[in-house]
């Protein structure tokens, strides 16, 4: 397929970036003081060695709102100048309003539109791709896109094989509106976004404002979620290559979904592309579902990997099954 035509259009610039993590850092160890579980067991099967879990009273608009101040700060953007926050989240404040209308109140915008999306793990690309939609239809020139989640209120403390994976965090990015005219586009590139929902109950809590009238906890059925992942992750990253004309030596950095080390080792072997290429912060992170691919995006700004003209596939799979790409060029 040939690149898509972008002449006269408009692009999503990431414009900045920015994260929020709880103080309080829970090793394995930790963890196996509570279950029947090792340092050893959880390093060996996920890579993780800790993860950040939320303070009693500190909610995701807490992480939302810090991520959202620090991305805004790196754009040097006020608040009352963003159009449009979109957030992803599966562990909101409260069933309503909205957690983005409480980030709205904090940046101080009053004006544009805010609201949440969900689709778990999946959701950070799916916000990312509405917000880029708006942007290019002309309906905003500044948009605050959010994945923030406490997955730690929704994990079974007692089961050993889902309470090790999760973490709690927040990432943002700031896009800004920009007339593409030249031969090399920069901003969001293209998105690519799919569900099927027969596999529904694979991640899942057991609980509901409909249901039960709780939150309930997270099961998970684990060798059938990675059998999967890897292949919907690589085919979305393929996907993503494929519309814009490109292949995998043109890729500087993949910042997948960080789900568990193995899944992303996988998914690297599957696109032949060397681990030195892949950011991955699963290990000091655990998996913070929508906010983990804004959380890695803003560690490797903030230490130098991702740099200016970079070429970036951010390649997710969530709970639904959803999955998805978006392709960057930084």
């Amino acid at each position: 397929m040939s690149q898509i035509n972008r002449a006269g259009i408009w692009m999503s610039r990431v414009a900045g970036c920015g994260s929020a993590l709880p103080e309080r850092r829970m090793t394995n160890l930790d963890i196996a003081r509570m279950v029947d579980t090792s340092d050893e067991w959880i390093t060996q099967r996920t890579g993780i060695k800790e993860r950040r879990i939320a303070a009693r009273g500190e909610n995701t608009s807490d992480l939302a709102i810090g991520a959202a101040k620090a991305a805004l700060q790196h754009a040097e953007i006020r608040g009352a100048d963003v159009d449009l926050i979109v957030l992803a989240t599966c562990t909101p404040d409260r069933t309503m309003p909205a957690t983005a209308v409480r980030v709205q109140a904090a940046i101080g915008m009053h004006g544009g539109a805010a609201f949440d999306v969900q689709a778990v793990c999946s959701g950070f690309v799916y916000a990312l791709a509405v917000a880029d939609n708006m942007i290019r239809l002309g309906q905003v020139r500044t948009a605050l896109v959010i994945g923030a989640e406490t997955m730690s209120r929704v994990v079974d403390w007692y089961d050993r094989n889902s309470c090790v994976l999760f973490g709690d965090g927040a990432g943002a990015v700031v896009l800004r509106a920009e007339r593409y005219t030249g031969d090399a586009p920069r901003g969001i590139l293209s998105t690519h976004l799919h569900s099927d929902g027969r596999h529904e109950d694979k991640i899942q809590t057991d609980g509901g404002v409909s249901s039960t009238q709780t939150a309930g906890s997270m099961h998970l059925a684990g060798r059938e979620v990675f059998l999967h992942a890897v292949v919907n992750l690589a085919q979305a990253s393929q996907e993503a290559l494929t519309a814009n004309g490109l292949t995998q030596d043109d890729i500087d950095w993949v910042v997948p979904h960080q789900a568990n080390q193995r899944i992303v080792q996988t998914l690297g072997e599957k696109l032949h592309l060397p681990m030195e290429k892949v950011v991955l912060t699963v290990d000091h992170h655990g998996n913070t579902s929508a906010a983990s691919i804004p959380l890695a995006l803003s560690e490797a700004v903030a230490d130098g990997r991702i740099k200016e003209n970079d070429l970036v596939l951010t390649p997710t799979m969530g709970s639904g099954f959803t999955w998805g790409s978006a392709l960057i060029r930084w």
